[in-house]
């Protein structure tokens, strides 16, 4: 029963952490989940020990998480969980050998050495993967959003895990409890002073007022494939589009998915481009619309066409991160086996985008990210220190129209949205689509795998604002704390060689 009683512990504390984020939405819960995780890691007797702590944690977490990925398969949702949870096994080997540490130096390693795993995780392997990350659990509470334009979800995440740290050292005892009360009362400072600060001082934007129509036409065989699906998507946006009256809006968005495919395709349809152009014009709006353009029998791409108010295509985005084994698959010709278990993984691969591209059509610089993409934060930033005031997100969700991705999804951009200081458009063809504000407050959402059109208003970062502290300097405080890991590791070992100079503890 000894050995039994801490992996099922760390087991509720991975449970436990995934109810931060939505749909549950209760942020308060991260801070005690991660000290329980931490506390069971000082338990394990070695290497072996704490392998298997981290890797339960990380299962229970990814697990309850992203359980809506095992609507694609268990072959999707296992090994990526499995994946995943290396990254906490790893870290739970650094923290079984830093238990005899005092409290302050143990505080750095824990903190620094999350830092360090979620920084390798967001990126690697194959590109990564940032949904989960303890910072985006607070998208529900507007002070450390607000104070997000400071420190980023990266910074939030540092400091989740600085606050569960100390909360671990009060719950010790420890012969240096002044240490660990010190700890507790600079985290508690820092906090404060970024809670009260969000709270005092919210982000606002001062551009232009712009009115946005979203269009999310739904799929007539959600989470199915069913003859000339994409055609028939395609049809739903033009429809719902010729609603609108003219000189109503100023910008309308179809989703990632609305158009594509051969038939679909405003580029390789023509009279697609046509019609698509004609309700622009009609409108008097510019009209951004997502959709997959096959190139040949091997390569295809993932765009955002943006039409002008003539109705004359302006030029296109395309994606840049494409997801593994959804939109392309690594080192295809070793991997014809992971093909022949899954019938439905792609037949050609997604070629990237190289970079942002912005418009200016009359209401200040806006840019996009699709989908997969818009969850990590380097392509939200690349699109702001370009200049972009408005931010738009087109993604589809049509492969698991009916779970709890959506409102995750919407969680990241919230925070995304108040990291940039800008308004951000999310939209989707069967998820929840919605307006966000610079504060990362929402307006109304659309209904999952609803036939809905979104009408509303966003104000635009204005170009004298700048840019945000966030956007300038990125993950400043996940740098910071990796680097203070690196300093207290390299000085132990230092101390270790030469123990004659040893300064008091």
């Amino acid at each position: 029963m000894k050995r039994v009683a801490p992996v099922l512990l760390t087991a509720l504390a991975g449970a436990a952490l995934s109810l931060a984020f939505p749909p549950r939405g209760w942020w308060w819960i991260a801070v005690p989940a991660i000290a329980l995780f931490l506390l069971q890691t000082r338990r394990c007797e070695g290497v072996f020990s704490a392998v298997m702590t981290g890797f339960v944690f990380g299962l229970s977490f990814f697990g309850f998480l992203m359980p809506w990925l095992s609507e694609l398969g268990l072959i999707a949702f296992l090994p990526l969980v499995i994946v995943l949870s290396v990254f906490p096994a790893l870290y739970a080997v650094l923290m079984v050998r830093s238990v005899s540490l005092p409290p302050s130096r143990w505080w750095v390693r824990a903190v620094g050495g999350w830092a360090l795993m979620e920084w390798a995780r967001v990126r690697w392997p194959l590109g990564g993967l940032e949904w989960g990350m303890s910072g985006y659990a607070l998208s529900e509470w507007a002070p450390p959003r607000s104070a997000a334009r400071w420190i980023g979800a990266s910074g939030w995440t540092v400091l989740v895990v600085a606050a569960a740290a100390a909360l671990a050292l009060l719950a010790l005892r420890q012969t240096r409890r002044g240490q660990s009360f010190r700890v507790a009362g600079v985290v508690t400072l820092v906090l404060g002073f970024l809670l009260v600060g969000g709270s005092l001082w919210p982000p606002d934007t001062e551009g232009e007022v712009v009115r946005v129509a979203v269009v999310q036409g739904n799929n007539p065989c959600p989470g199915e494939h069913c003859p000339n699906e994409r055609y028939q998507i395609y049809q739903n946006h033009l429809r719902l589009t010729r609603t609108l009256q003219p000189g109503s809006v100023d910008l309308v968005i179809w989703p990632e998915g609305s158009t594509g495919s051969w038939t679909a395709d405003p580029i390789n349809a023509p009279e697609v481009g046509e019609a698509m152009g004609a309700e622009a014009a009609r409108i008097g709006a510019v009209l951004l619309a997502g959709g997959d353009r096959p190139l040949n029998d091997t390569h295809w791409v993932n765009a955002n066409v943006v039409f002008d108010q003539t109705g004359r295509i302006v030029s296109e985005y395309h994606k840049q991160h494409p997801v593994p084994y959804g939109e392309y698959i690594p080192a295809r010709s070793w991997f014809k086996w992971v093909e022949n278990l899954h019938a439905d993984l792609p037949s050609r691969d997604m070629l990237r985008g190289n970079g942002p591209v912005l418009w200016d059509l009359g209401f200040g610089r806006f840019g996009s990210v699709i989908s997969f993409e818009g969850s990590f934060a380097r392509y939200g930033r690349e699109n702001a220190r370009e200049g972009a005031g408005v931010l738009i997100l087109a993604t589809s969700q049509e492969s698991y129209p009916y779970s709890v991705a959506s409102d995750q999804f919407i969680g990241i951009t919230r925070m995304r949205a108040a990291e940039l200081g800008m308004p951000l458009i999310h939209t989707a063809v069967t998820g929840r689509s919605t307006l966000i504000s610079p504060a990362g407050e929402t307006g109304p959402r659309t209904a999952l795998a609803e036939e809905a059109l979104l009408i509303g208003e966003v104000r635009t970062r204005a170009p004298s604002q700048g840019p945000t502290l966030y956007v300038r300097l990125g993950d400043w405080v996940q740098t910071l704390a990796i680097a203070s890991l690196a300093w207290e590791i390299l000085h132990g070992l230092y101390r270790r060689r030469y123990p004659s100079r040893r300064y008091p503890r």
